[in-house]
């Protein structure tokens, strides 16, 4: 089982969420220790967001541009290779490998580093979960910027701007398998998707005779109520056996992953459960509260399934995402595990 991460700060939820609207406007992972490249003097060329990306040798001076990102690149065996860790206030990672990016400089707060503090640090290679990360109106270095600089970009597959309304969890294994054969540590990454393949199937395998029930799953803060019906989002809940309320078919979802909806609309569906993601403790508990008061007759109040996730573990291309199904799974369905 992944290791669930502490849930994102307020203003770290409301990155993502800038993020997100410019993006469509431990049981089975261990840590590589020292992993030595395979084929370390290789040009590698990656299509990546409708792009090449032209990486020439394993890179030497990395930067995860947000903890998620980080901690695969530690799993993979590459802690020597970081010179910088991202948005580090925004995602605590995971005890098991904290300590191994205790001397990685912190590039950051709960926000992307600025292009000065990215570029100071001289990477050749940096690897986001978005493309928001590279926006320069927002002060940061683009992705051209730093190619000026000798650093080559990869965004989670996820991430890419062509790929969130239909994102999937597999995304992740296409990054992995990306990552193994650009720093040349391609048996840590296949050990590492292995590991998560088979976290995935223990869940399909608990939930093949389960009668799937209604799920709805939604995003509410300042008294603004979201529903979400697309993306690796949606695909989670697919796969934790949900049948989902809100789906890509849908009008709503046809040009967003999320969509604004009226409290009498949620009502209306009747959910057996509800799922919402939350980047603190306070909001954790504003959210219940606003549920089981305006839904008390709703069969997800009545029965207690209220299962509130991490919302940094549903951002595109993380561990995060496999720890989200088997979380959501054994919400819906405790009696199968």
């Amino acid at each position: 089982m992944i290791p669930l991460r502490r849930p994102l700060s307020r203003a770290a939820a409301a990155t993502g969420l800038a993020a997100a609207l410019l993006l469509v406007a431990g049981c089975g992972s261990g840590v590589i220790a020292d992993a030595a490249p395979d084929d370390a003097g290789a040009s590698t060329t990656i299509e990546n967001c409708g792009r090449e990306v032209v990486v020439d040798g394993a890179p030497e001076a990395a930067v995860g541009m947000h903890p998620a990102q980080t901690e695969l690149l530690l799993r993979l065996g590459l802690a020597d290779r970081l010179v910088g860790q991202a948005q580090a206030a925004s995602q605590a990672l995971p005890d098991d490998v904290a300590s191994l990016a205790a001397d990685v400089p912190v590039l950051g707060d709960v926000a992307p580093p600025s292009r000065e503090d990215l570029l100071a640090v001289e990477p050749d290679f940096v690897y986001s979960p978005t493309t928001y990360e590279f926006s320069a109106d927002q002060g940061f270095a683009s992705i051209e910027q730093l190619g000026d600089a000798g650093a080559a970009v990869y965004v989670a597959a996820g991430g890419c701007q062509d790929r969130r309304m239909s994102g999937e969890v597999a995304d992740l294994f296409a990054d992995l398998e990306n990552l193994g054969e650009i720093f040349g540590v391609q048996d840590a990454a296949e050990e590492l998707i292995a590991d998560s393949r088979a976290d995935l199937d223990a869940v399909s395998a608990a939930v093949a005779d389960v009668e799937p029930l209604r799920v709805a799953q939604v995003f509410y803060d300042g008294g603004a109520l979201q529903a979400i019906g697309a993306g690796v989002e949606y695909d989670m809940l697919r796969l934790a056996g949900a049948d989902n309320v809100y789906a890509p078919d849908q009008d709503a979802f046809s040009d967003f992953f999320a969509a604004a909806i009226t409290p009498e609309s949620l009502a209306a569906e009747e959910p057996d459960a509800i799922v919402f993601s939350t980047y603190d403790d306070a909001h954790e508990a504003a959210t219940r509260d606003y549920l089981t008061t305006t839904f008390p007759d709703m069969p997800a109040v009545r029965e207690g399934r209220l299962i509130a996730v991490s919302s940094s573990d549903v951002f595109p291309g993380t561990l995060g995402n496999i720890a989200v199904v088997e979380q959501v799974a054994e919400g819906l369905y405790p009696e199968a595990f």
